[in-house]
């Protein structure tokens, strides 16, 4: 159980770059509203197929959501909404892996909001492993002379804020799933999962029916490549959920910055983009980042 929520994390983010690479893609022909709303309303119904299984496999009742749980998952479901939403307009301005490595300025962020939201804390060998992963994504992202590039600043802006709002919603949900009780931690973290991403396909499909009729359209049209992205939304979903079941949001984040490697991989062999020395360097330092947050006691 001590080292579950890594193998956790690992598979979570490696499903992450793969919808992320696929909701990019969706961007060009949908828009960014429509690219939002795939993960979440075509995950819906795998979420339900995820907790139908754990519930036959374990044996167990759905645990009951009450008004304490649906605060606490209502404002994850709004802030992951609006931290995709930026996340793919930064990839409209931006490389994927570029924009990826901006967004993982998160984990800093997620801690603050852990100590305020839940009174959570790292020891001082987290902290350091933190601040060492992050200054590696830093140094990976910036480039010199970006800030007079079209799109760079609202770039950074963009993926920034998208990363301050995951890490939100992160310990928003870790506060539900923590919050529930006489159930096992797979079957709490599912729960969440299928109410969040409820919560989330009702707010965006009224909001695109009042405003954006086209996206919508668009991307039911696009039904294809949208179930095989809202899958794998769902699926990482489910594993990052099962990670903040078992251990600070702050951890699973900073330990998911191995998808800024992953991604450049992506990068690489989808999109043709190129990494130089000095992102190499900052890639170095979030590995040693992650493999500090892991060994340290």
């Amino acid at each position: 159980m001590t080292y579950l929520w890594i193998l956790a994390t690992l598979v979570a983010a490696a499903a992450q770059t793969a919808r992320n690479a696929m909701q990019r893609n969706l961007t060009a022909t949908i828009g960014t509203v429509g690219a939002t709303q795939v993960r979440f309303l075509y995950g819906f119904p795998f979420s339900l197929v995820f907790l139908a299984l754990v519930s036959f496999a374990g044996g167990e009742a759905v645990p009951v959501v009450d008004a304490s749980h649906f605060g606490f998952i209502l404002a994850g479901a709004v802030a992951q909404i609006g931290a995709t939403g930026l996340m793919l307009a930064a990839m409209k301005e931006r490389s994927f892996a570029l924009t990826t490595a901006y967004i993982k300025t998160e984990p800093v962020q997620t801690a603050l909001f852990g100590v305020a939201l839940l009174g959570e804390t790292l020891k001082l060998s987290g902290m350091i492993a933190v601040l060492v992963a992050t200054f590696g994504v830093v140094l990976t992202a910036w480039k010199p002379g970006a800030a007079r590039e079209g799109g760079g600043g609202r770039a950074a802006a963009f993926g920034i804020a998208a990363g301050g709002l995951f890490g939100f919603a992160a310990v928003a949900f870790r506060g539900a799933i923590t919050g529930l009780d006489d159930a096992s931690f797979v079957m709490r973290a599912t729960t969440v999962l299928a109410w969040s991403l409820g919560m989330q396909s009702v707010l965006l499909l009224v909001w695109m029916g009042l405003f954006d009729r086209g996206a919508l359209t668009r991307s039911f049209g696009a039904w294809r490549g949208s179930i095989f992205a809202g899958f794998m939304g769902a699926f990482a979903s489910q594993f990052w959920f099962i990670g903040f079941a078992l251990t600070s949001a702050a951890a699973v984040r900073t330990l998911a910055l191995v998808e800024v490697i992953m991604a450049q991989a992506v990068s690489r062999k989808l999109f043709d983009q190129t990494m130089t020395a000095r992102e190499y360097a900052g890639m170095a330092l979030i590995v040693f980042g992650v493999g500090l947050l892991l060994l340290g006691p």
